[in-house]
């Protein structure tokens, strides 16, 4: 005979425990960590400050009769000696180059270019990250030029000093710059973030006073004014033409003979002592 039996229900607290207890490693017990820890002496040369930096090498303090003094030494120094560091041997000397006329190209630019040109663009992109080049789709900043300029006063081949020289001092330069004039760069390259914000507030000061309604009416008065006394010379000449008309020739006091003739004897006397 069959028996019908009914199967328990999952707990979810139960399946979330031993889904934890899988998870989690498994238990060691204190003992059997302890068998594997392994004692060592302790060492200040590991631990203290004071050997920072220098060379020791340890010591058996029973087998030595020494004298501590704390106030010459420090207590984490007992049973240590200092040793010297080995003085630094002297660096080989550099090879000598190699002729400029005989050598490979890859020697030529490893003992001629690049000693001179790496350090340039360094110096190159410490100014273009001062310029803010590496933020700004447009600046001021020229790459080729300050190479040019650096090299120039860098130059290891000439024992003159160039640091005062700047780029457009440079002869070869003036002489390219007269085939190839650059057009001026414009405010907004030139101008420093300082300088263009005072140029844009003193811009929005003055719209703020002429914005005035009475700054307007005294604008639209000096406009009226300015027609009114356009061209006053030209005004002044009408004005006198239309009241002499005859203004340009001889008054009636003088005829135009005695007004036009050349030849009229002057007698010039000298002042007579007296």
């Amino acid at each position: 005979m069959s028996l019908i039996t009914r199967v328990p229900e999952a707990n979810i607290w139960e399946e979330i425990c031993k889904e934890f207890a899988f998870k989690c490693p498994p238990f060691k017990d204190d003992d059997e960590e302890s068998v594997h820890t392994v004692l060592e002496d302790f060492d200040s040369s590991r631990t203290n400050p004071v050997f920072f930096g220098k060379m020791s090498s340890k010591i058996n303090v029973e087998d030595t009769d020494l004298d501590f003094h704390a106030e010459v030494s420090h207590p984490a120094c007992v049973g240590h000696t200092f040793l010297d560091r080995p003085a630094k041997p002297p660096s080989p000397p550099p090879p000598a180059k190699p002729d400029k006329k005989k050598c490979t190209p890859r020697q030529f630019l490893e003992n001629y270019i690049f000693p001179v040109l790496l350090p340039a663009m360094e110096e190159m992109l410490r100014k273009a990250r001062k310029e803010k080049c590496f933020e700004r789709k447009r600046t001021k900043f020229n790459a080729l030029d300050f190479l040019t300029e650096f090299i120039y006063k860098n130059n290891p081949n000439l024992k003159v000093d160039r640091e005062k020289v700047e780029l457009l001092d440079i002869s070869f330069v003036q002489e390219w710059l007269k085939d190839h004039p650059r057009p001026p760069l414009p405010l907004s390259l030139i101008w420093t973030e300082e300088e263009a914000a005072l140029k844009i507030q003193s811009f929005w000061r003055g719209y703020l006073v002429r914005k005035d309604p009475e700054i307007q009416e005294l604008r639209q008065w000096q406009h009226e004014w300015r027609e009114e006394n356009a061209d006053i010379t030209r005004k002044v000449s009408d004005f006198w033409y239309n009241k002499m008309p005859e203004g340009d020739k001889p008054t009636p006091n003088a005829s135009e003979e005695v007004l036009t003739a050349t030849d009229i004897n002057i007698a010039v006397q000298q002042p007579v002592k007296t």
